[in-house]
């Protein structure tokens, strides 16, 4: 039988991989977001890390990069990133770079650019993609990497293939950012408002504890062992101390509090006033 030739359309195989990513990544991006240059619709940054024995990339840490946008090219100051590169070395030593972010929903025509002077810089580098334009309704997390396409010996093009990506927080980081992914305020609400909404959310929950207890004790509910201990070991770490020195713990507190904003209130109408003198003293 005479052979035949054939044009064989080619993905590069890769290993599956997967990423961690840590808190103060997402917040940084975030920042770097909201303190972006006005004419620019996005932030392109470097993240560092390391990858795991086990073959994971975890991400701990993140800087946003210098670039220009125009059309589809991109133009990234390659020796700001350096000097970047360079100034967190000297903090971590460990941490290098294991890909790149960029804010936006999903990728875009200049990825595979970026994407490709990052390839050089470690190999198969991950993509993430952080929505700070609460596109779907909030703000949606993402990982790529990218697979070259190519038809026979030449590659033509890169395919971007998500990857699973776990969120490493603690409980307390984990509430923050929620109220991030998922709320889109006009303003970052005060203080006093923000220890409003956590009592109002911890009385919901004392209302959801104590529903709880009663439709066990009355049998409507089964008994969950693992429930019960979680509940015993938050009524076993409250101070034991009398109801009357509790209130009077918190309202001093709150006092402390309340003249700590005051006091702040003050000193910024001072300086206010001060920096509006210097400037009329300077006009006459």
């Amino acid at each position: 039988m005479a052979a035949s030739n054939r044009t064989v359309l080619q993905f590069s195989s890769s290993k599956t991989l997967s990423g961690k990513v840590h808190p103060l990544v997402i917040f940084n991006i975030c920042d770097s977001y909201v303190r972006r240059p006005d004419q620019a619709e996005r932030v392109i940054g470097t993240l560092l890390g390391s990858v795991l024995p086990d073959g994971t990339v975890d991400i701990r840490n993140s800087y946003a990069d210098l670039h220009n946008e125009i059309g589809d090219q991109v133009l990234l100051d390659i020796e700001y990133h350096q000097n970047m590169l360079l100034s967190h070395q000297k903090v971590n030593p460990k941490e290098v770079i294991v890909g790149w972010y960029s804010t936006g929903l999903g990728v875009t025509g200049g990825s595979a650019l970026i994407h490709d002077f990052y390839s050089r810089e470690v190999s198969n580098p991950i993509h993430l993609t952080v929505d700070t334009g609460f596109a779907n309704g909030e703000g949606t997390i993402k990982a790529y990497v990218s697979n070259n396409l190519s038809l026979g010996d030449q590659q033509i093009a890169a395919q971007f293939q998500e990857i699973p990506l776990d969120l490493r927080m603690v409980e307390a980081e984990r509430i923050g950012f929620d109220n991030l992914k998922s709320t889109y305020v006009d303003k970052i609400p005060s203080e006093l408002e923000g220890m409003e909404a956590s009592m109002t959310h911890l009385l919901a929950l004392i209302d959801d504890t104590y529903k709880y207890v009663d439709d066990v004790v009355e049998g409507r509910v089964d008994p969950d062992n693992k429930i019960g201990k979680c509940i015993s070991d938050a009524v076993g770490s409250l101070p034991k101390i009398p109801s009357s020195a509790f209130h009077k713990l918190v309202d001093d507190s709150l006092e402390d509090h309340l003249l700590m904003l005051y006091l702040s209130s003050i000193t910024r109408t001072q300086l206010s006033l001060a920096e509006k003198l210097n400037t009329a003293a300077q006009i006459l």
